[in-house]
């Protein structure tokens, strides 16, 4: 058995089979196969790497070098995807290894984050990840829209198609990268295939000239749904402006759909919205996303809260050691070494420390869901630290 990476052309012979016959219809067609020729540039840089014996390929995964924020910084994530077994070579390791050696190798090239989008999330939690918050589907009729149609917003909306409009596209979610916690983004080469598919129309919500939110989208016919991706906003009367144009297809569309995060109530945005909420969770075909950290020095110089705590890493191929966390000066400091004083002390696994930079658990739930040991006074210094937040992945991947 040996592991290798493979080269862009090779993928159509090793992981690209193996990806569709894990995640597509199968037997695939072969105009399906075809097709996988056009995909090629669009993996052009990421590092893909496969397990092969006696001349076959039997497990393959990839990293996508993309960018994340984490709690206002921006820092280099590798993004795993199309990770697959062949039938007969299930439950031999073969995964495991390859997560291993592609993280090692992702994290030696400085991604300090990682992120995907599980088969069985409890399998990757013996990684180190956990869960991230799953976006939100919003179901609506135009009609319930009805009283913003004759409403006075301040600003306009550019429409156009996304072949054309990418450019802004791009821009704007540069810009949601840059102001959004847990929000990333894919790699230009990937990203680009939005454009050149051109299957989506792009409206934008514009004020003084600034582009202050944004969607892509499609109608899959007359009487159909207008179906939305994620619905970008900075600021309430961007969506207003966003939602005032679908409310002109109330003769057009019978029913709305936009991708939500976790934080957005859309069920506040008007008095008379009958809307649908839905995050559905399930196995194989629905998953929430998962992350985690690559490396302590994802954490130095985070804004922080005024506490201070011993934590000790255990348990994990990346992350170990003893740091002292402190955040007094408002940024975090990492110092290794004796610390001045006898602060709280807590224990935590990869996954326990993921889940409070990421801002998805308590210190008390990363005790109770076995993710480390937290004393109530660690737990105390650690919420001053680490404050709750909801982190919106936003890439799919």
């Amino acid at each position: 058995m040996t592991v290798r990476r493979v080269t862009s052309e090779e993928r159509l012979t090793t992981s690209f089979v193996l990806g569709a016959y894990a995640f597509e219809a199968s037997p695939r067609s072969a105009a399906r196969a075809e097709e996988f020729r056009r995909y090629l540039p669009y993996n052009e840089g990421n590092r893909t790497l496969v397990v092969e014996e006696d001349g076959s390929t039997l497990a393959a995964a990839s990293a996508i070098p993309m960018r994340q924020n984490l709690r206002g910084s921006v820092l280099p994530m590798a993004g795993v995807a199309g990770v697959a077994s062949h039938p007969l070579a299930r439950r031999r390791g073969h995964v495991r290894t390859l997560l291993n050696q592609l993280l090692d190798e992702m994290r030696d090239e400085g991604h300090q984050l990682t992120a995907l989008y599980p088969f069985r999330p409890s399998f990757y939690a013996r990684f180190g990840y956990v869960g991230l918050p799953m976006p939100r589907t919003a179901t609506f009729t135009p009609a319930d829209l009805g009283e913003l149609v004759a409403a006075d917003l301040p600003g306009e909306v550019g429409w156009e198609r996304i072949g054309d409009g990418y450019p802004t596209w791009r821009e704007f979610t540069e810009r949601c990268l840059r102001e959004r916690h847990g929000f990333a983004i894919f790699p230009d080469y990937r990203d680009v295939g939005l454009r050149d598919r051109d299957e989506h129309w792009l409206l934008t919500a514009r004020s003084g000239g600034t582009v202050t939110g944004a969607v892509i989208y499609r109608i899959d016919d007359h009487g159909g749904t207008l179906a939305a991706g994620d619905l970008l906003a900075t600021d309430p009367y961007a969506r207003a402006l966003l939602l005032q144009f679908f409310a002109r297809h109330v003769d057009q569309v019978a029913k709305v759909t936009v991708q939500l995060p976790a934080d957005e109530l859309p069920e506040l945005w008007l008095t008379d919205l009958a809307v649908h909420v839905e995050a559905r969770v399930a196995r194989p075909d629905s998953a929430a996303p998962m992350a985690r950290l690559l490396s302590v020095d994802a954490l130095a110089g985070l804004p922080a809260g005024p506490g201070r705590v011993r934590v000790e890493l255990t348990g994990d191929r990346w992350l170990a050691g003893t740091y002292l966390m402190d955040g007094t000066t408002g940024s975090l400091e990492l110092v290794t070494g004796p610390a001045s004083g006898t602060p709280p002390k807590a224990t935590l696994t990869a996954a326990g420390l993921s889940a409070l930079a990421y801002g998805v658990l308590d210190p008390a739930e990363v005790h109770l869901r076995g993710l480390g040991d937290v004393p109530a006074d660690a737990a105390t210094e650690l919420r001053r630290l680490f404050p709750r937040r909801l982190p919106y992945l936003f890439a799919d991947f």
